[in-house]
């Protein structure tokens, strides 16, 4: 099949802590790494290896963590298309607990795919089996929006709102308060929703409820669970899955990715 992501990229230091500090508190990490992440990165990485190849439209910094976000990315499979941008990379810092949860600072701001970009390969979005939406300007969305199937994150409502284009499956979160859509919000309304909620499964609507997928080992990082649901979604739909099969599949994507350490390590390879 032929799947894209449009979205954001972010270089992330990590540090494993017993709990995260306290105001006041200093902690010392158990362990501690760096690589790319980000929405769009970690979606295109899961859908490189559901699929064996994905497109990813993204923009970089001109800067070493831009050209080192490159290499890295690469390295998983994924044709990268990225533009150098003259702003310096996105950075972040997330600590994982003794329980795999993670918190997350981000430093800086997206630096966005732009739809006007005439470097950057739009124009073989059209006629895709399927697009996932992260991030990315209103022209950018508009473009994304000429795939056969078009999945978006809701934490991107700002930008769906004011692009007013249908969106096929929106995926949100009934957890997290930067992820929740509310009917409503965009016109048209999505032809389905899928609202996830942890361990505790997730919504479809139209549908109902589903259940987590079994966890295929101890929860190591739960960093970068949903942004690998949300790909597994979109690769599942796109060849064809009725919606129930689909959301199983992303379940289990999501589920795998916390078995290992950072976002790219235990990412489900066999759909």
């Amino acid at each position: 099949m032929r799947v894209a992501v449009v979205g954001h990229v972010e270089w992330v230091e990590f540090a494993r802590v017993e709990t995260v500090p306290r105001p006041g508190e200093i902690v010392h990490a158990l362990e501690t790494w760096e690589e790319p992440g980000g929405g769009g990165a970690v979606a295109a990485a899961q859908l490189a290896r559901l699929n064996q190849s994905c497109l990813f439209v993204t923009a970089l910094g001109a800067d070493d963590l831009g050209r080192r976000s490159r290499t890295e990315l690469t390295r998983l499979g994924i044709d990268l298309r990225a533009i150098p941008e003259a702003e310096q990379t996105r950075r972040a810092f997330t600590y994982v607990d003794e329980t795999g949860e993670r918190t997350i600072t981000v430093l800086g701001e997206k630096l966005l795919p732009r739809g006007g970009d005439s470097r950057l390969p739009w124009r073989e979005l059209a006629g895709l089996d399927a697009v996932y939406f992260v991030s990315g300007d209103v022209e950018a969305l508009e473009h994304a929006r000429r795939a056969r199937l078009l999945v978006a994150t809701a934490r991107e409502l700002t930008t769906l709102r004011e692009a007013a284009v249908q969106i096929d499956v929106l995926v949100g979160s009934g957890e997290d308060e930067g992820e929740l859509y509310r009917p409503g919000e965009l016109e048209p309304p999505p032809h389905a929703v899928v609202t996830t909620s942890g361990g505790l499964g997730g919504w479809v609507q139209p549908g109902g409820p589903f259940r987590p997928a079994p966890l295929p080992g101890t929860v190591v990082d739960t960093y970068g669970c949903g942004d690998s649901f949300a790909a597994g979604l979109t690769f599942g739909l796109a060849r064809g899955d009725a919606m129930e099969d689909a959301v199983a599949l992303a379940a289990r994507c999501g589920a795998a990715v916390m078995t290992g350490r950072g976002p790219y390590s235990a990412q489900l390879s066999e759909p």
